[in-house]
């Protein structure tokens, strides 16, 4: 898989082997070694150079106005603004930009229509989508980004906050001012980095909802016609049929966002539970004083880069993530079916673009990448294949209405044992008397673990019990 300079990790964007050289830069930046101009700064002094006054001026002039910016109309831990420049000035480097014709937008909200109504043969969920775009590659990072927001903040405020807490008293003395230029440069480079991240995603991701998470607007659908094209490139199918595959995937992912309340919640809530549990270790940063130069801001960077401040994964984080893949493959691999089903013989290429997409996840697709370097998550294949193996054997066991049953509640998910072992959780599903009432079932579970668990009553010396609860007036307590 190949990791991308995106959200915290310590790749360098500017690396020349992570492809094009003018990608993470701005405009100003200069074509020589990052390592002697860390901030991109036109007309820094460099060793050796002759030292111009006027270019000294104007270096703190950029590095003012680099910092007014991060500040001013950004409340939160990571520069967007900058993040958001960044992306489209690559996007237009690398020449994936194109604007969508007439023919594409018409073409894609047919095949959008067609595919709801293939789509209620499948599946018991209504249609989610209310209206339907087609967007470029500048237009994916634009509508996306709020979602970005989201993922990212909790992230990168904890990020912040975790290791300004564990920093030595004698540390914070010396750095003094320098510890909010500090973090005005954490944000400058959580901004670079995103940006970099999303330039590779917004040309590469096929639809809003490629990578499991809802980023578009509710309700709408989206299809991105420039990279769908490149997707499908030596495959011998037409791109009506790529066009409508992808359709039907993308409005499958928007019936169960759209009518399945608390989902998409939910994935996003696994991000900030990881967030909560990050943790910086304090040894690391005991010589952090010493590290950082008030006359070199060059320190500052290669100390962000370094992987100082980056975090130790914790036990509790590994269970968040354990889940939040879980849920991840179910949203997939529900897709799968219900699409396959949908397309049967209808569709001719159904099967070699889904054999299309499965290599895609293999080699590491958008959503792969966009969780590995998010928050280290790897979205392992194989879990996918599972989950898709539980829902065909939910359908053929029980129907789609009882398959799509499931999501009426978070409890009845299956968890990832089960998706090790997805007949004993069909068999349990097929076993229950309250399958047409789930939600009953669950409060009944509810009721029943607080009976095993009764309040122990101070000064009672004969609290209550199961047993006692059932006696009546004929069978008194002793």
């Amino acid at each position: 898989m190949t990791n991308m300079p995106f959200g915290f990790s310590s790749q360098d964007p500017d690396d020349p082997d992570k492809g094009d050289s003018s990608q993470g830069r701005s405009e100003g930046g200069s074509g020589g070694n990052p390592g002697d101009n860390p901030f991109g700064f036109a007309g820094m002094p460099g060793p050796g150079g002759n030292f111009d006054i006027g270019q000294l001026g104007q270096m703190l002039t950029q590095l003012g106005q680099a910092l007014s910016h991060s500040g001013g109309g950004q409340s939160g831990p990571v520069n967007y603004d900058l993040a958001k420049q960044l992306a489209v000035q690559q996007l237009h480097n690398n020449q994936k930009t194109e604007r969508p014709s007439q023919e594409q937008v018409k073409a894609i909200e047919d095949a959008v229509r067609l595919a709801e109504l293939w789509l209620d043969g499948s599946t018991s969920l209504p249609a989610g989508v209310r209206s339907v775009q087609t967007w470029s590659s500048v237009d994916w990072v634009e509508k996306t980004l709020p979602v970005w927001q989201r993922l990212c903040d909790p992230i990168a405020q904890r990020m912040s906050s975790a290791w300004l807490e564990a920093l030595p008293e004698e540390a914070k003395q010396a750095a003094g001012p320098l510890l909010n230029m500090l973090g005005q440069m954490g944000g400058m480079t959580f901004g670079s980095q995103l940006g970099s991240g999303l330039a590779q995603l917004g040309g590469d991701v096929l639809t809003s909802t490629e990578v499991g998470l809802p980023l578009g607007p509710e309700g709408t659908a989206a299809l991105l016609p420039a990279n769908i094209a490149r997707f499908i490139e030596g495959l011998d199918r037409p791109i009506s049929e790529a066009t409508l595959f992808l359709a039907a995937r993308e409005a499958a992912h928007h019936r169960l966002f759209g009518h399945v309340p608390w989902l998409a919640q939910r994935l996003l809530a696994g991000v900030e539970e990881f967030a909560r549990g990050i943790h910086i270790d304090t040894s690391a940063l005991e010589d952090l004083a010493g590290k950082i130069d008030p006359s070199n801001p060059a320190s500052m960077q290669e100390m962000m880069s370094s992987g100082m401040l980056e975090p130790k994964t914790t036990p509790e984080q590994e269970a968040a993530l354990t889940r939040l893949e879980t849920l991840l493959a179910l949203v997939e691999g529900w897709v799968d079916v219900v699409v396959a089903d949908a397309l049967g013989d209808r569709l001719p290429g159904a099967e070699a673009l889904g054999e299309l997409m499965r290599r895609r996840r293999g080699s590491g697709g958008p959503a792969e990448q966009t969780f590995a370097t998010l928050i280290g998550l790897e979205l392992r294949p194989r879990r996918m294949r599972d989950a898709a193996n539980l829902w065909r054997l939910m359908a053929e066991r029980h129907g789609t209405d009882a398959r799509d049953q499931v999501w009426d509640h978070p409890d009845l998910l299956p968890d990832s044992s089960d998706l090790d072992e997805p007949l004993d959780f069909a068999d349990r599903w097929g076993s229950s008397s309250d399958l047409d009432d789930p939600i009953a079932a669950i409060r009944r579970a509810e009721e029943a673990e607080k009976g095993k668990n009764p309040p122990n009553h101070q000064g009672d010396e004969n609290p209550s019990t199961d047993q006692d609860e059932d006696q009546g007036p004929d069978n008194p307590r002793p």
